[in-house]
């Protein structure tokens, strides 16, 4: 795993070239809403997309982790499905239902059934490398998302650029990263970890959480602010020594939120010991991401490292996927 996540940069600039073959069959002009249905690994990249679209598509764009779809979805709509493997059973009955409906499809995927799908019914298909843990994955999976929406005319940013950017971020960063990870994941040991973000970020930490859960075998969760603020705050009231908070944010977070996040770490520490912060870096969106997925990459081989856990074997996942299989 180790090896995978030095590897991120790499990643993400292969998947740019992939992104520049793409070739749609279809405009922006044509669609009313996007719709991408992936779940773990492959759905995470769609999270995090949204919240950088938030403020740029001037249509709605929903990210789906079910078996169904809404009934909005039509030849208006734009569905990307995501599974790397391509066998991700529930993407693959949101993805029929997708065709039955009439929806414009672009398929993601390393291969499997889902591309299977896309050469029958003559669908946009974007490969990307396989052999890898979907979860290792995720700048292959997520800059495709971003150069589809480019390529359609729906995103008018220059994404590219500030992927580049995002890059050169993590090289000029790189050694800093993993000190400060093996530092971070040394304060998680033994606990279990709360993850308390700010809004606009939420893609981020739910990826910090699912990397602690696959890669470190530990249980967290995770929390945003304002909402958190409205409600989660009344339950830090009593002595907590066997968790650790992290408090997430940029310094150019939008300063209510850095107030409220303040006010919050005052209370935290009346009843827990153990809160650490950890200070985004970055000028723009792509910078500020990249940075954190590949810190909180290294803070979870590291912690799996001091749990002697093995990053790469996740067992229990295979064993579902078996059960699941069963008929």
């Amino acid at each position: 795993m180790k090896q995978l996540i030095e590897n991120f940069p790499k990643q993400l600039e292969e998947a740019i070239r992939i992104g520049k073959s793409i070739r749609l069959p279809f405009s922006g002009k044509e669609l009313q809403q996007v719709l991408v249905s992936g779940l773990g690994g492959s759905g995470i990249g769609a999270s995090i997309v949204h919240e950088y679209i938030f403020d740029k598509l001037t249509i709605p764009f929903t990210v789906n982790k079910d078996y169904f779809i809404p009934k909005s979805v039509n030849k208006h709509t734009l569905f990307i499905a995501c599974s790397y493997s391509g066998n991700t059973e529930e993407t693959m009955q949101a993805v029929e239902l997708a065709q039955k409906a009439g929806a414009h499809i672009v398929c993601i995927t390393s291969g499997g059934a889902l591309a299977e799908f896309a050469r029958k019914h003559k669908r946009v298909l974007i490969e990307i490398p396989s052999g890898m843990p979907p979860r290792s994955c995720l700048g292959y999976s997520l800059v495709q998302l971003l150069f589809v929406l480019k390529k359609s005319g729906l995103l008018k940013t220059n994404v590219e650029a500030e992927i580049e950017s995002g890059i050169q971020r993590i090289h000029s960063e790189k050694k800093s990263i993993q000190k400060l990870a093996k530092q971070t994941a040394e304060k998680l040991a033994g606990k279990i970890v709360a993850i308390y973000s700010i809004a606009g970020r939420e893609g981020l930490a739910i990826r910090f959480r699912q990397q602690l859960n696959e890669n470190s075998k530990i249980l967290c969760w995770h929390n945003v602010i304002p909402e958190m603020t409205h409600n989660e705050i009344v339950g830090w009231r009593t002595p907590q020594d066997n968790i650790a908070v992290l408090f997430c944010y940029h310094a150019d977070d939008f300063p209510k939120n850095i107030k409220r996040l303040q006010v919050l770490k005052k209370v935290v520490k009346k009843y827990n010991p153990h809160c650490h912060e950890l200070v985004i870096k970055g000028d723009n969106f792509w910078e500020k991401a990249f940075y954190f997925i590949h810190l909180t990459d290294w803070v979870s081989v590291y912690l799996a490292d001091i749990n002697q856990q093995d990053s790469m074997e996740v067992k229990v996942i295979d064993i579902l996927k078996k059960e699941m299989a069963k008929k």
